[in-house]
């Protein structure tokens, strides 16, 4: 005993006491005596002798040596759980002062032999006495987490994370990151070191740590933490590529921080300058993995030039070295981001902390109230998802200028480029708002958007009067490609006149043809006016016996699917005044006669709506095939069909020089981009003097086919291509029938122009100065919805007519086509909600909730680009949409950064107030989004009160 003492305490001679020599003498004696009594002195005395070694921070070779000792010899091992846990504290420090001697490779690989000998020997202790794990593990947090600076621990402690159970990882992770006492401070430095871990060439597991514990924090909301070692760390990871026996940790860890980075595009700009060399140097490899490894890099690096597109000059190289490598979808994209942003990460702590109120899984962002302004916001969601639309306004250059049109570009910026869950469009409210329109009262989403379009044709026709000269040489002269898409002429066919075209008017804007043939002296009278939106009334119901022309030349098509069963009267004379480019229907005395003549009908005075309506479905149900819901394709071929003008509704015919009964056509002659409708749902009862709604359930098509009377036709389309059209429109050969009295004698035919649904606009309520508007709307560009042509929906349509009119009536075709509708592609925004929903759901809308009717459509003309470029390639459009103006994007990443501060401010007081009172239950009150007197959302968006489960705090 005396000598292994003396060994151990003074050396041999020339060795001293820390040469590993000395402990290869002690193990072969030990092994010669094995069978002594005389062993368990040597045993007991080694114990204490151990435990003195490794506080002494003895270097890698003679810890590694008195490692093999105990670990073949385990009865040296300090016993007892006071002893085994200072040991295994210890021996972590000790590792934490391990470095390397030497810099050769054979020295190098000694040194990891050594330093995982050493973690082997705690893996058995562990093992063997469970109780010293956490506390060892406690001692390496405290180890990496120290503020020293003079002191920077050995990154040899990366061998212990393979040696800690997975399962604990949570549990760890949660303690760490909800524990008062650990400053954010110590937190970063931990991590810091964490992350520089990944060096160690054996390390396992430990992305998966590191990640776990960066998704830890995000849950709890220490975004600044993660902001500060993301752009300390980012660039060191990335390095970490070049080596293959690190890679696919470092690539797991540096696809997580900068797909969770998503508020800023700092982080990924670091990097940027280093990824083409890194993948010349995959691509000159040639190995499997680093194919492999290439296809990984390739999809991060796409996700993210399409989060933070606008960098062009950066990102061409970029594009360039990647343009032989396959490109994730869109679809794939959005799903990666939006799973992967730091408010993703739904807290699995404590239910005292409410979930991150992030974007909705949706991706998109929602609209807050700003008490009763669900009519903008409503109108603004349907503008900012039809697709065309907004990349053009993205892509205005409308730098110094304070135009209405710049606030809606920033409006639309950070719908797209938000963090937060739901923006507050003040500015740009305060700017739209009609003069008219009351603060914080219920108005007329249809009347808003007539406003809205309107004031931004005026405003840009005047910026175009005011520049024109200039904006004409520059047009020429400059190469600049964001200029070039501002302001070249989207329309097909460029000529001088669409040249001077505003936006609105491109997009929005068509052209109606009315004719008035005096029945006496057969003269003609054509009048030519441009609309941005047709409204289309309700046939007024009535008997058959004494209806109107147009009533009865309706009811008359029997094979159609639809007839004009339940509808309730209507005068769309009580509609707001409308604006220039607002078609006048000129109906109006003609659907007063019939409101009239109706409501005085079937029995009292004062008939209610509803009444009227059932007993006008008794009255008609003779002349029905069954089948007693409206379609917009009806509604718009009521509109568009003849019209008698008589008795007090007499047309002044000049050649005779008086009122004659004269009939009165209207055709589209030029078709817009995008087509709206409103539905006038809002008749004007002379009794009570208000505006009733009319509650009927109208069928929306995901196809209309809009008739368009172009005079170019020739004459010989007119039998082949005319009977066709017969077929596809859907009122069958009555449209024909209804077009011989005034167009025998043209040679004009209809074209059918196919149009998808984009978007819809539903009222809830009963009336218009009450309830609550929401939208239903997709992503519709000019190929189809999100770029998949719905070909099969149109085709459908076009089958043979013997499936058009049998029993299956065109929507139910469309609705069989819906398996090939994309899956969530259609959203519903309920101001500050976004979700996903179907087109089952926006086509049951009323049958579900009588009282929520669809009020304004947008239909997308289909197949037509509209003349934008979109080429990925030219590094200008990398996520479809094109890139911002620096100061809109440095808007966005301040507001985003400031978001996340918000988000960590309220987290950390919600923590010390549950820390406080842990058993009190305080419910979040209700929605913020709804302040008081806001219409709420009281019909199928969704109950009102709290805005997710999460809200409730327990």
């Amino acid at each position: 005993r005396g000598l292994v003492l003396g060994l151990l305490q003074r050396g041999y001679g020339e060795l001293s006491n820390r040469d590993p020599a000395i402990l290869d003498y002690i193990q072969a004696g030990l092994r010669l005596i094995m069978s002594c009594p005389s062993v368990l002195e040597l045993f007991e005395l080694l114990q204490v002798e151990a435990l003195r070694l490794v506080c002494e921070r003895p270097a890698p070779p003679l810890c590694a040596r008195l490692c093999q000792l105990l670990g073949d010899f385990p009865q040296c091992l300090p016993r007892g759980r006071k002893l085994s846990l200072a040991f295994c504290q210890q021996l972590v420090r000790s590792i934490a002062h391990f470095q390397s001697q030497g810099t050769r490779e054979a020295e190098l690989r000694l040194y990891v032999s050594q330093v995982t000998q050493v973690s082997a020997l705690l893996r058995s202790v562990w093992k063997a006495e469970p109780d010293t794990l956490l506390p060892s593990l406690q001692e390496l947090f405290a180890v990496i987490s120290a503020a020293d600076t003079s002191f920077e621990p050995s990154v040899a402690l990366a061998s212990l994370v393979q040696h800690i159970p997975l399962q604990m990882i949570t549990v760890l992770i949660r303690s760490l990151t909800t524990d008062p006492n650990v400053k954010d401070t110590s937190m970063t430095q931990a991590l810091c070191r964490m992350i520089d871990w990944l060096s160690w060439p054996l390390a396992q597991h430990v992305e998966t740590w590191v990640i776990a514990l960066l998704k830890g924090l995000a849950a709890v909301q220490k975004f600044t933490i993660l902001i500060d070692v993301t752009l300390l760390k980012i660039e060191l990871v990335f390095n970490r590529l070049w080596f293959p026996l690190v890679r696919p940790g470092a690539l797991a860890v540096l696809s997580h921080m900068l797909l969770s980075f998503q508020h800023s595009p700092e982080a990924f700009h670091l990097i940027v300058p280093h990824v083409v060399s890194l993948v010349h140097s995959f691509k000159r490899d040639g190995l499997p993995s680093s194919t492999a490894f290439l296809m990984q890099l390739t999809e991060l690096i796409h996700c993210m030039m399409y989060h933070y597109s606008g960098f062009p000059e950066l990102y061409e190289p970029i594009l360039e070295a990647l343009k032989d490598m396959p490109k994730p979808t869109e679809e794939k994209i959005k799903l990666i981001l939006s799973q992967s942003a730091w408010t993703s990460q739904s807290s699995s702590l404590p239910s005292c902390l409410s979930r991150l109120s992030g974007k909705s899984e949706t991706g998109k962002t929602g609209l807050i109230n700003l008490g009763n302004t669900c009519y903008m916001n409503s109108v603004i969601q349907a503008l900012f998802m039809a697709t065309d639309f907004r990349r053009h306004v993205l892509s205005l250059n409308l730098n110094g200028c304070n135009s209405l049109m710049r606030k809606l570009q920033h409006l639309f910026a950070f719908l797209a480029h938000t963090q937060r869950e739901a923006y507050a469009p003040r500015i740009f409210f305060e700017a739209s708002r009609p003069p008219w329109f009351t603060p914080r009262s219920q108005q007329d989403c249809s009347e808003y958007l007539r406003f809205l379009l309107d004031r931004l044709h005026e405003e840009e026709r005047t910026l175009k009067a005011l520049s024109s000269a200039k904006s004409s040489e520059s047009i020429l002269t400059d190469k600049s490609q964001a200029q070039e898409t501002a302001h070249k002429t989207f329309t097909e066919a460029p000529s001088m006149e669409s040249e001077e075209r505003t936006l609105i008017e491109k997009m929005f804007g068509g052209k109606l043809k009315t004719n008035i043939c005096c029945l006496n002296c057969k003269s003609m009278s054509q009048k030519e006016e441009a609309f941005t939106d047709l409204s289309l009334a309700f046939c007024p119901p009535t008997s058959l016996e004494n209806a109107d022309p147009k009533c009865i030349e309706h009811s008359e098509v029997k094979d159609d699917y639809m007839v004009q069963s339940n509808t309730s009267a209507t005068s769309p004379d009580a509609e707001t005044p409308l604006s220039n480019l607002e078609v006048n229907r000129g109906c109006d005395t003609v659907m007063n006669e019939g409101t009239i003549d109706f409501s005085s009908e079937p029995s009292s005075e004062n008939t209610t709506i509803s009444e009227l309506k059932v007993e006008n479905n008794g009255d008609m149900s003779q002349s029905l095939v069954g089948k007693n819901t409206l379609s917009v394709t009806d509604l718009l071929n009521y509109f568009l069909a003849p019209e008698i003008l008589s008795g007090d509704n007499k047309y002044y015919c000049e050649k005779c020089a008086s009122l004659q009964n004269a009939e009165k056509t209207m055709q589209i002659i030029e078709e817009p981009e995008y087509l709206i409708l409103t539905l006038l749902r809002f008749s004007y009862d002379p009794k009570c003097h208000i505006r009733r709604k009319i509650l009927d359930n109208v069928s929306l098509p995901l196809v209309l086919e809009l008739p368009v009377k172009r005079a170019t036709s020739p004459l010989a389309v007119v039998s082949g291509g005319w009977s066709v059209g017969v077929e596809i429109s859907d009122t069958g050969e009555n449209l024909a029938k209804k077009l011989k009295p005034s167009g025998a004698d043209e040679v004009t035919c209809p074209q059918l122009v196919p149009y998808v649904l984009s978007s819809v606009v539903v009222h809830s309520g009963v009336s218009s100065e009450s309830g609550h508007y929401y939208s239903y709307a997709r992503n519709v560009t000019g190929s189809g919805p999100s770029g998949l042509c719905h070909q099969s929906t149109a085709l459908s349509l076009v089958s043979p007519q013997d499936k058009l009119f049998t029993e299956e009536s065109p929507c139910t075709v469309v609705e069989n086509e819906l398996d090939t509708e994309m899956p969530r592609e259609w959203f519903l925004f309920n101001d500050s909600r976004v979700t996903f929903t179907s087109f089952q759901s926006v086509q049951k809308i009323t049958s579900r909730f009588p009282k929520d009717t669809a009020y304004v459509l947008f239909y997308k003309k289909q197949n037509s680009t509209c003349g934008l470029n979109t080429n990925p390639a030219n590094g200008l459009w990398v996520n479809g949409d094109p890139p911002l103006q620096k100061d809109l994007m440095d808007a966005i990443t301040k507001d985003n950064k400031l978001y996340l501060q918000e988000q960590e401010l309220s987290a950390r007081t919600q923590a010390l107030q549950a820390a406080s009172a842990s058993c009190s239950f305080r419910p979040h009150g209700f929605d913020d989004n709804d302040p008081p007197g806001s219409c709420g959302p009281t019909g199928g968006g969704g109950g009102g009160g709290f805005s997710t489960v999460g809200r409730l705090v327990f």
